[in-house]
């Protein structure tokens, strides 16, 4: 039987004759081709910088370094992956927990003025699976002049009212994970209007370079031509990408359609959700565990969407606000299935059929 993997990253020719024509150059660390690369993202998004960088969690780390917290309070997604808060930990920030919307699986404007104290700081929401953050999440940041980061690893292409996900926040941190829309094989790129964050997240990535002199304290984040390379030819499939998730997506809508115990992911009207992720969710206790045996058992790949961070035992004493129940059940029944490019739609039937078998007969 076929294995039906979870994700599968669309490359080929074009990105091993990229590849190739870095290693003619000789120059295989950061330099202009990297340069070409942050550009072409800050460009997509419609942001003024580009900050390139060796992963989405180096990158909430330098926007967050560049925002010096000295122990401030960060307010925090609590339904995401851990590099979002160790982000803001590695960062010197304390992170405050706050719920998510059942059903955007997002932070919300409400949840963030209930976190709002005296040493808030900063704003770290998340757009989880490629779902952007309604606009009223940027306008609170805003109103209440306190800067806002935002965790949009899944979600490069996303738009909300005709805007892209990278130009709204006040710096927004993308992924080029395999398991992104697009890939790097590792990578993240921070982009931002802000000059200030711009100059320091650039120093600090390259040893506190400065002018040609060693100016602050910093590390290495480069990211290298040979990476970045991949990256130019990845960003001409994006739009290919996000459109064939969205079909696929809609066939598994309409099969899963109906079923008993289970919601479908939803996409708001003015936005595009680029479904990095597809993730279902079960009302009932028990369902999703025993929807993965069966699945796994049928040599097809599934996972957990994501983690109620506050039952992590390396964030359990973390400040909170409220219950974070909707992280709870998120973290307890939601499930990710297969999506990716290669997915027939004789894959997703097969899928949906072991799915819905479970969810209609337990």
């Amino acid at each position: 039987m076929d294995r039906i993997y979870l994700a599968r990253p669309m490359i080929g020719k074009e990105e091993l004759e990229a590849i190739n024509a870095v290693f003619d150059t000789g120059f295989l660390t950061e330099g202009h081709v990297t340069q070409e690369f942050e550009q072409k993202v800050a460009s997509f998004v419609g942001a003024r910088h580009g900050i390139a960088t060796t992963s989405c969690t180096t990158a909430m780390y330098l926007a967050l370094f560049s925002l010096d917290l000295h122990e401030a309070e960060v307010i925090v997604s609590d339904f995401t992956h851990p590099a979002t808060v160790d982000a803001v930990v590695l960062a010197g920030g304390k992170p405050v927990l706050v719920d998510v919307d059942l059903d955007s699986r997002n932070i919300t404007e409400q949840a963030i003025e209930e976190a709002i104290g005296e040493r808030t700081k900063c704003i770290l929401p998340v757009s989880l699976f490629g779902n952007p953050l309604d606009m009223d999440v940027y306008k609170t940041g805003k109103s209440h002049n306190i800067p806002m980061v935002e965790d949009a690893a899944c979600s490069l292409g996303a738009i909300v009212d005709g805007k892209r996900v990278g130009s709204l926040a006040d710096i927004t941190c993308f992924s080029f994970h395999p398991r992104k829309i697009i890939t790097t094989g590792e990578g993240g790129v921070i982009t931002t209007h802000r000059e200030d964050v711009t100059q320091t997240c650039r120093s600090f990535k390259a040893f506190g370079t400065k002018d040609k002199a060693f100016s602050g304290i910093g590390t290495n984040l480069k990211f290298p031509d040979v990476l970045a390379a991949i990256g130019l030819v990845q960003m001409g499939r994006l739009g290919e990408l996000v459109r064939i998730r969205a079909e696929k997506t809609q066939i598994y809508n309409e099969l899963l359609y109906g079923s008993r115990h289970l919601r479908t992911p939803t996409e708001r009207k003015g936005t595009c959700h680029t479904f990095q992720t597809y993730t279902i969710y079960f009302d009932k206790d028990g369902f999703r565990d025993r929807v993965m045996k069966a699945l796994s058992e049928q040599n097809i790949e599934s996972q957990i969407a994501s983690y109620a961070i506050h039952l992590q035992p390396a964030f359990s004493k973390l400040k909170r606000i409220g219950n974070l129940v909707n992280s709870k059940l998120l973290y307890e029944r939601a499930l990710a299935l297969p999506l990716h490019h290669q997915l027939s739609q004789e894959n997703i039937e097969r899928v949906c059929n072991i799915v819905k078998d479970v969810a209609d007969h337990s």
